[in-house]
């Protein structure tokens, strides 16, 4: 346990030196505790992952007169049970960093439930001062506090907060380091859970102490009844064979005795000493009334009423993501291009060579690819901080649950799945929504199975290259909804295999709605964002280098450049009118001959004799392997392979003609069915990585759904072949 005087903290006269004050914000999901985060460090805050897992750990820091003071804003919670990783995450570091004072945020409104937590941080015996939070709001729906009884009763320092306008920021400050600065540690609290419990208790503490468990400043009452609630990180870390022997032997006598598990026996206890406290000093001045959100939901999550509002929001959030950020995306695509266009210039006669086109093609390309989709996630992080803060995200998954729950998903799982039709890198950012580890990783890895805004292009070019006008719409139909079943059957097979495993269940929390703040909207639209700036950009410019040199490399044999040199020489020696068509046709025929001759052709090559059996050659192949830094560079790749030049796109009338000389329908089918299964770009890869913390899941992403795309697509070409 940490020296409570804190010297290297505090002086006599109350300067401070050296380290800052740690202060933790721990309280229920739905509190308003990332808008005290918020309140109390501003701008100043930095957003990563906590070591190993995908859970946010948010830091800030900011001065209370001479005191410096580290904000720690813990992942929300119900309880200190290990059972989700938030819950594992806000444990561990109350119990390992020990932080100087605990802030532990109450929703007003919802005080008996939100006060659980706290009575387990009383118990672990964490210096704990209570924020009230929305006590305005609970006033409003008839409530009455009387704080200094009831502080008086959970013997510890209670202050009422308005976080979205910063009231009560200046007592909460001051009573956290009063907190913090007292000489002595406040000494865990003991409920009492009754005779036939404490006795079991005591046994356990006394195996404990004679094991010698117990160190570090963990108060062995409180692991005595972790044990009896079956908590596993408790009995794999400080139990010993005799000992979890020991509890196993008195979770049996008390559920014979008291007919329940010992877990929902103490719970019960905790409970009721909560609802005594609340009796005590908490008054309904109003009985029945409805609130202002009671008459919202009437509406909005009505079973008539409530889908085609929430599908009428979501429009609107495509609308503001795709639509308005679709101009800001084509300035930040020009720009590049201009600045791609000059570097260009810089070397005379405008001869193209290997640094020019490193700098152009890959360094300045690369980050372009990059930053073109900063705007659509801005505003999809804009508008999904909006529904959040607002309190309306809640509903939305509360529409959406029974039916997401009938292929192993959570209904929040819908938003990324919907926001993955436009594009999965933000669909990807979104799953951060889903506050189970198994239910984000499921999302993530099926989100790029809905048909994302990038391979549309692909099927504007092979749709009317193979297919009568009657058949466009159902033939992109058809291809939206292989899509869809296929993400709803690995999903299920995700949760039934790698992903299996005993899901907490979902407390349907409605928070009540309140107007989201600018500031609060802009911070978190601003950290996501940066985040995807600063994670993702870098390995996708490592990537676009790679695939730049992939294409550049070895080159043209002498001889072959040669000939080639000396065609367009003996062109340029004719009078011909037509000789810059001739010499933009040798110019083609260099470039497809140098990339089959490129490290990247060659591959092509080799992946033909893997992709034949779905009727690809290595043309095919090859532009396949482009694809991967974004699906919309197929159709680039595949007018270079075609001879036809880097500015083909899926309105070019020769690219649909040299494809239908030399492809079938049945092989069109299966090129799209392919880009829609099949590795995703490499954003997406990138972003996975980023939002699951490891390269294991990401190249399980590009890797299983590549060899689903083969399986199907082979299926697909073979039976084909069979029928036709």
């Amino acid at each position: 346990m940490p020296n409570v005087m804190r010297q290297d903290k505090l002086t006599h006269d109350g300067a401070t030196s050296g380290a800052p004050l740690t202060i933790a914000l721990a309280g229920n999901p739905n509190s308003g505790k990332t808008t005290i985060f918020n309140a109390l460090t501003g701008g100043r805050q930095h957003v990563g992952n906590y070591p190993g897992v995908t859970v946010e750990k948010k830091e800030g820091a900011c001065r209370y007169g001479d005191a410096r003071l580290r904000v720690v804003d813990l992942p929300g919670t119900y309880s200190l049970t290990a059972y989700s990783a938030e819950e594992i995450v806000a444990r561990d570091f109350l119990i390992n960093d020990k932080p100087d004072v605990v802030i532990d945020i109450l929703d007003a409104g919802n005080l008996e439930r939100n006060l659980y937590l706290a009575v387990q941080i009383m118990e672990l015996g964490a210096p704990l001062v209570l924020a009230l939070n929305m006590a305005d709001v609970a006033r409003q729906r008839g409530l009455e506090f009387n704080l200094d009884l009831l502080g008086k009763l959970l013997a510890v320092r209670i202050i009422p907060t308005v976080g979205h306008k910063g009231k009560g920021k200046t007592e909460l400050l001051d009573a956290a380091v009063e907190m913090a600065f007292r000489q002595e540690r406040p000494a865990p609290r003991r409920i009492d859970y009754g005779p036939e419990i404490e006795a079991e208790i005591a046994k356990l503490e006394e195996h404990m102490h004679r094991a010698g468990v117990g160190s570090d400043g963990i108060p062995v009452r409180w692991l005595a009844i972790k044990l009896l609630e079956g908590d596993a990180r408790v009995r794999m870390h400080f139990g010993t064979n005799a000992l979890l022997d020991a509890a196993d032997k008195a979770t049996q006598r008390l559920e014979s005795l008291l007919g329940d598990s010992p877990e929902a026996l103490i719970a019960e206890v905790r409970y009721g000493f909560v609802s005594g406290a609340c009796q005590e000093a908490v008054r309904s001045t109003v009985e029945g009334r409805h609130s202002l959100s009671d008459r919202i939901d009437a509406v909005v999550t009505n079973r008539m009423l409530g889908l085609p509002i929430f599908l009428g929001l979501m429009y609107a959030v495509f609308h503001l993501t795709f639509t308005v950020g679709d101009p800001l995306m084509g300035w930040i695509e020009g720009g590049f291009d201009r600045l791609g266009d000059a570097v260009g210039g810089l070397w005379q006669g405008g001869s193209e060579n290997l640094l020019q086109s490193l700098l152009v093609d890959g360094v300045i390309g690369g980050v372009g690819g990059v930053l073109v989709f900063l705007p659509n996630i801005l505003l999809l992080f804009l508008a999904i901080a909006v529904l959040e803060d607002s309190g309306y995200m809640a509903r939305a998954a509360f529409l959406m649950d029974n039916l997401m729950h009938r292929i192993g998903l959570h209904g929040k799982s819908f938003v990324p799945m919907l926001i993955g039709f436009g594009c999965s890198v933000p669909a990807i950012m979104a799953t951060r929504t889903l506050e189970n580890r198994r239910d984000r990783m499921v999302t993530m890895l099926v989100v790029p199975l809905m048909s994302c805004g990038a391979r549309l292009p692909i099927y504007a070019l092979i749709i009317p290259a193979f297919y009568p006008r009657v058949w466009h719409a159902p033939m992109l139909w058809t291809i939206y909804i292989i899509g869809i079943v296929l993400a709803v059957v690995c999903a299920k097979l995700l949760k039934a295999t790698i992903l299996r495993g005993e899901t907490p269940p979902f407390v349907m929390e409605l928070p009540p709605y309140r107007m989201p703040t600018l500031k609060s909207v802009g911070l978190h639209m601003w950290n996501r964002g940066g985040a995807y700036l600063k994670k993702a950009g870098t390995i996708i410019l490592g990537i676009s280098i790679l695939l730049w040199a992939m294409q550049q490399w070895p080159g043209l044999p002498e001889e072959k450049a040669e000939a080639f040199a000396q065609q367009r020489a003996a062109i340029e020696a004719k009078a011909d009118s037509g000789r810059d068509e001739q010499i933009a046709a040798v110019d083609h025929a260099e470039a497809q001959a140098a990339l089959e001759a490129s490290l990247m052709g060659r591959m092509g090559h080799g992946l033909e004799l893997v992709l034949r059996p779905a009727g690809f050659d290595w043309k095919i192949s090859t532009a396949m392997i482009g694809a991967f830094a974004a699906k919309e560079v197929f159709v680039a790749q595949m007018g270079i392979v075609h001879s036809l030049g880097e500015e083909e796109d899926e309105d070019s009338e020769p690219l649909r003609a040299r494809l239908q000389a030399n492809y079938t329908p049945l092989q069109g089918f299966c090129i799209m069915l392919f880009c829609l299964i099949s590795a995703p770009c490499m954003a997406t890869i990138a972003i996975t990585k980023r939002e699951s913390n490891s390269w294991k899941w990401a190249m399980f992403q590009l890797g299983g759904l590549t060899a689903l795309a083969w399986v199907v697509t082979v299926f697909v070409y073979q039976a084909g072949l069979l029928v036709t």
